[in-house]
């Protein structure tokens, strides 16, 4: 795969992950309803990675290095990887009761980032291990972090 690509592969991807875990957990510990949680990440999938599109699109461009087809695959390539992967945690929340569909769609999260950087450690030839606890621990902390802010927000506002 081709750098501009891996590079709007990898960051999608992410960037799909861990912001749609936050937003499940702490829609579903604030409000506690399916229709918030689909709702959310559908918006999600399609104006966050829009937003992360353009981010890309723009840092890639100020690097001043890359022709412009190469700039436009890390632009698109953003938005799909986002878009798709974002995509895929609404299926957990419909099929499943809300707690089983947090357990499932942090799973399925942590388990796409693992091959992920799995496969970024093989090809750097680092120590997976290191890259994938690394990536883990700061997933979890935005998991836990949206878990307590969404609890603070159902006894606060609610």
């Amino acid at each position: 795969m081709h750098l501009s690509l891996r590079r709007g592969f990898s960051f999608g991807l992410t960037s799909g992950i861990i912001t749609t875990l936050g937003l499940i957990v702490g829609l579903a510990f604030s409000t506690k309803s399916k229709l918030a949680v689909t709702g959310g990440i559908i918006i999600i999938a399609v104006a966050d990675s829009f937003s992360d599109a353009l981010g890309m699109h723009i840092s890639v461009e100020s690097e001043n290095i890359y022709k412009e087809k190469q700039i436009w695959q890390s632009t698109f390539s953003t938005f799909i990887s986002k878009f798709i992967f974002a995509m895929t945690f609404i299926f957990p929340v419909l099929l499943l009761e809300m707690r089983n569909a947090i357990y499932a769609s942090v799973i399925w999260g942590f388990l796409i980032l693992t091959a992920l950087n799995y496969n970024l450690a093989k090809r750097e030839h680092i120590n997976p291990l290191k890259v994938i606890l690394e990536h883990l621990v700061i997933a979890t902390i935005v998991v836990i972090s949206s878990a307590l802010l969404g609890n603070f927000i159902s006894t606060v506002f609610v």
